[in-house]
């Protein structure tokens, strides 16, 4: 049996616990984009283009760790969801690739 697949977008947003988007932007991935899915992860260490390097211990109390948001769906609801992102992401935190997707 062939193996089907189909074209998607992937998205990934990069942000840190300290700057309390990611209640808001999940909000709006999931009530108003209605996305297929979406995964955070949390980093355990990271720096961005200020240098500074964010990372938590056991017995560190920072909230301030790196934050991965990961998304597909089909390319033209991609496109759709960045212009609406990048009004409330900086848009140098969005990176975005094609993949493909195992169907049934």
């Amino acid at each position: 049996m062939a193996v089907k697949r189909t074209t998607v977008m992937m998205v990934r947003i990069y942000l840190s616990e300290e700057r309390a988007q990611l209640n808001q932007l999940l909000k709006l991935l999931h009530e108003k984009e209605k996305l297929r899915g979406v995964t955070v992860f949390r980093g355990i260490s990271g720096f961005g283009d200020g240098g500074e390097i964010h990372t938590g211990g056991l017995l560190d109390l920072s909230l301030n760790l790196p934050i991965v948001v990961e998304f597909f769906d089909s390319p033209e609801k991609v496109e759709r969801v960045l212009e609406d992102l990048i009004t409330t992401v900086d848009p140098a935190h969005i990176v975005s690739w094609e993949a493909k997707q195992i169907i049934k």
